[in-house]
């Protein structure tokens, strides 16, 4: 198969192409890996010219900088994806042993972490994985489509996935989305998008909750604002940023900020602002949507009829249950491992926990109080700071 050339990018698309090819070069060094074969020689070359073009990129104040279109640039930290190939690099040529040697000396208490991990799992009958995705099983990137999954990641969570009856990863995004930036082998994981309102499960199925059509409808209205605002040139920025401009099954996502700052505060609270009049001129009466404000992200979302609570937004608790039902997931079966990395996850851990006394969990942060909330959910915890610790955790136990 072909392989990566060393190309200059001197564009967006540029970029955006390159990491695209990534994704199939990574693809190929993670079935090789777990089917115990040795490396095509290709991959690494591949890969040591991906390293070169991204670094070979001219930088202006901290920044690399590429042309968005005739006669404007943008500047953009592309230090996800340079790192995330420096470290395939290391994994395939060093080999894993020396590879979590790295890992070691890079992150600070790394060990130490990783055996409360392993304390934490040992010894489970886990018959249940659900976890989020960025953040959490994956370094966080400025933009959401550049995030290619790494070989040393996908390697680790496919290991243990074949440790689970059930793996889902559960994530906020679009499900093409995605899968496009997954590197796992075909069938390795249930893919839940969009908060799990639908999956690709492993047989390759879509699975959808259903969305009435009056509210179907208006989600179409507020999708076509969405489009026909961020395409007005002030506000063209935010669909390259972070998380950009999303459309997924029964909620919208835009970004207002990344996790660099690269948008000015003041600038970036005033597309709030906008959002926010977008939103209620269309849904005067708040009937149909609610909006949540990451501070990066803003998610409008569809209301759902909660039983005793009227109408709420559609969170991941509410996903979880779904999946259980539609996928089969028995979590009342045994224990279930719940991972996340914010506040938003942790409705997976407490819907688990409903069906699952067993459940586990263990969250990637360094917030004090994300860390109590849930310590106070269950005593089967575990809060570790960084998202390779996590990974190590899963791909050795």
């Amino acid at each position: 198969m072909a392989g990566i050339d060393y190309v200059e990018l001197n564009t967006l698309k540029d970029f955006y192409a390159l990491m695209a090819a990534s994704r199939e070069v990574r693809a190929r060094a993670v079935a090789a890996v777990l089917a115990g074969e040795s490396i095509d020689p290709d991959i690494p070359t591949s890969l040591a010219n991906v390293l070169a073009s991204l670094e070979g990129v001219p930088e202006e104040g901290g920044r690399k900088r590429l042309a968005l279109d005739r006669g404007r640039t943008i500047g953009l930290d592309m230090g996800y994806e340079i790192d995330e190939t420096r470290k395939d690099l290391f994994y395939l040529e060093e080999g894993e042993e020396t590879f979590l040697e790295m890992l070691s000396d890079y992150h600070p208490g790394f060990d130490e972490f990783v055996a409360g991990g392993r304390e934490l799992l040992g010894g489970a009958d886990l018959r249940c994985l659900v976890t989020d995705r960025d953040g959490t099983v994956n370094n966080y990137c400025a933009r959401y489509l550049t995030s290619i999954q790494s070989v040393y990641n996908a390697v680790f969570l496919s290991r243990f996935a074949r440790k689970v009856e059930s793996p889902v990863i559960l994530t906020s995004a679009p499900l093409d989305g995605l899968v496009a930036i997954s590197v796992n082998p075909e069938g390795a994981f249930h893919y839940a998008a969009s908060k799990g309102r639908e999956c690709l499960d492993r047989a390759g199925r879509l699975r959808r909750l259903a969305i009435p059509p009056e509210k179907q409808a208006a989600m179409d209205r507020l999708n076509e604002e969405l489009a026909r605002l961020t395409e007005r040139p002030e506000y063209e920025k935010f669909t390259l940023i972070g998380s950009g401009l999303q459309f997924k099954f029964g909620q919208s996502t835009v970004a207002r900020q990344d996790i660099n700052t690269s948008i000015d505060p003041a600038e970036s609270e005033s597309f709030l602002a906008v959002l926010e009049s977008l939103v209620a001129g269309l849904d005067p009466d708040a009937r149909n949507f609610r909006m949540e404000d990451t501070g990066l992200d803003v998610e409008i979302i569809l209301t759902v009829e909660a039983e005793g609570e009227g109408l709420k937004d559609f969170d991941k608790g509410d996903g979880v249950k779904f999946l259980d039902d539609e996928l089969g997931l028995n979590l009342a079966g045994g224990a279930c491992l719940v991972c996340g990395d914010t506040g938003s996850d942790v409705p997976m851990l407490e819907a688990a926990l409903t069906r699952s006394p067993d459940a586990r969990a263990i969250f990637v942060t360094r917030n004090n109080d994300l860390r109590e909330r849930v310590a106070g959910l269950t005593g089967s915890a575990l809060v570790v700071p960084e998202p390779d610790m996590l990974v190590t955790i899963l791909g050795t136990l």
